[in-house]
């Protein structure tokens, strides 16, 4: 994926829960599939967004997953312009943590929320990229079943900077 020049610069994203280049917790992998973590979306903050922002979304992608096309693990979109963070346990549904306005579309688990990592026992460590979008629009417009691929198309189309952070993780 092509960055925008401004995401090399200034734009960072960070976590105190993953970290770069890092083997992901227990607390941030999925509970199920014969994994037993306890799927909590991770703390995220970030600074430095390039002028224009209007708005955010963050698309939790592993490009590792036996499907062909990768697995969607978290999409959050139409975060505001003036969020800095989310909170550790914000990607559950109903918890009521996100920022006024904030939308979670549909994973590749077939529903909204944070699901964490869960690979195929004996694969090579996977990738999970935590890509934040700087979006040059404050809303993107979507059905509410939209899928991650959807989402993603209409958020590379307004994006003027990306941060990101690359965890790992393996069973």
């Amino acid at each position: 994926m092509s960055t925008p020049a401004h995401a090399a610069g200034s734009f960072t994203l960070s976590s105190p829960d993953i970290a770069h280049n890092q083997r992901i917790r227990d607390a941030q992998t999925f509970d199920g599939f014969g994994c037993s973590g306890s799927n909590i979306s991770p703390a995220l903050s970030w600074k430095d967004a390039p002028p224009g922002t209007a708005s955010f979304a963050l698309m939790v992608h592993d490009p590792d997953a036996p499907t062909g096309s990768g697995w969607w693990h978290w999409v959050v979109y139409n975060i505001p312009a003036t969020a800095s963070s989310l909170a550790s346990g914000a990607g559950k549904v109903g918890s009521n943590m996100l920022p006024p306005d904030s939308v979670q579309g549909t994973t590749d688990f077939g529903m909204a929320g944070y699901g964490g990592p869960c690979p195929p026992p004996g694969s090579k460590p996977h990738r999970y990229f935590f890509r934040l979008h700087a979006l040059k629009v404050a809303k993107i417009e979507l059905p509410a079943n939209a899928s991650a691929a959807l989402i993603g198309f209409n958020v590379n189309g307004n994006t003027l900077a990306v941060a990101e952070i690359m965890a790992l993780y393996s069973r």
